[in-house]
C-alpha cells in the first residue's frame, strides 16, 4: 500500500512501524510548517530536513518515505527565491517525487503569486504536483486553482488533494488526479469508498494526510481493508491500494 500524502515531521518513528505492520510499504511526506515563518532560511531548513532526516527516520521502521516539497500556501509570507533555487536542484538530482504541497488557502496575492510560479517549475521541468486544497471555502479556492493550473500546466501533471463528497463533482470531469484524504474532522472512510464507488478507481488517490493535528496515521490501511471486505475486485482495490501512485508519480524509476 501506499500513503500519498503524509507529514512525517510531525509524527514518530512508532507511527512510522504502525504503517509499515499495517501493510503500508511507501509513503510520500510533503512540505507544511505549521508555525509562523519569519524567514525563508527557516523554511529551507526545514524542507532540508525532511529530505535528509525523515526519511532516514522512516526508514528504520520499514518505511520507504518519498518526499515532494515546495511551499504551502500557509508559508506564502517569505522571500521564496531561493526556496524556487533549490526546487530546481532537488528535481535535477531526483531527490522528490513532485513538488507539494502547494495549493490555496485564502486566496490571498501571495498566495496565487507563489502558487503560479511553482506551477511554472513543474511545467518548464515536467514535475508532477501535489495541490492542496483547504478545509474553509474549499470550493470557492478549488474553483480559482482549477481555473488557474491549466494557465501553467497540463492538468494531467497535478494531483488536486483533500477532495470530499461535497465538492467532487467540481473535479470529476477533468484530467487531474483526485487524493481522497481519510482523516478524522476531514473524510470517513465510508465517504472515500462511496466516491470511489460512484466514480470508478481509475482517477484517485488515497492518503492519511497524518500531521501535528488529530490523526489516523493506519486510515489507508483500514480503508483499504474495508475495500476487500466488502467485495471489490482486486484489480479494482489494486488501484488505489498502490498502483495509480506508482503510475503517477513514476516510483518505480525513483
Amino acid at each position: 500500500m501506499i500513503d500519498t500524502h503524509m507529514h512525517a515531521d510531525s509524527r514518530s518513528g512508532e507511527d512510522f512501524e504502525k504503517m509499515y505492520l499495517a501493510g503500508i510499504d511507501t509513503a510520500i511526506t510533503c512540505s507544511f510548517y505549521p508555525y509562523r515563518i519569519e524567514h525563508e532560511m527557516i523554511l529551507l531548513n526545514h524542507l532540508n530536513r525532511i529530505l535528509e532526516f525523515d526519511t532516514k527516520r522512516a526508514r528504520e521502521h520499514g518505511l520507504d518515505l518519498k518526499v515532494a516539497l515546495g511551499i504551502h500556501p500557509a508559508n506564502t509570507n517569505i522571500q521564496p527565491d531561493i526556496i524556487f533555487e533549490n526546487l530546481y536542484q532537488w528535481i535535477e538530482s531526483k531527490s522528490i517525487v513532485a513538488i507539494g504541497e502547494i495549493g490555496l488557502e485564502d486566496l490571498t496575492e501571495s498566495e496565487i503569486d507563489i502558487f503560479k510560479r511553482q506551477l511554472d517549475i513543474a511545467d518548464e521541468t515536467n514535475s508532477k504536483v501535489i495541490i492542496h486544497t483547504p478545509r474553509k471555502n474549499k470550493s470557492e479556492v478549488l474553483k480559482e486553482i482549477m481555473n488557474i493550473v491549466p494557465e501553467h500546466l497540463d492538468e494531467s501533471q497535478a494531483v488536486i488533494d483533500h477532495i470530499n463528497p461535497n465538492v467532487i463533482g467540481d473535479a470529476v470531469d477533468s484530467d487531474y488526479m483526485l487524493g481522497l484524504t481519510v482523516q478524522p474532522q476531514k473524510m470517513e472512510k465510508e465517504d472515500a469508498i462511496s466516491i470511489l464507488d460512484e466514480y470508478g478507481f481509475d482517477r484517485f488517490l488515497l492518503n492519511s494526510d497524518i500531521s501535528n493535528k488529530p490523526s489516523d496515521p493506519l486510515s489507508v490501511a483500514k480503508t483499504i481493508r474495508e475495500l476487500q471486505r466488502i467485495g471489490y475486485s482486486e484489480i479494482e482495490v489494486n488501484k488505489v491500494s498502490h498502483e495509480n501512485a506508482e503510475k503517477f508519480f513514476k516510483l518505480g524509476t525513483i
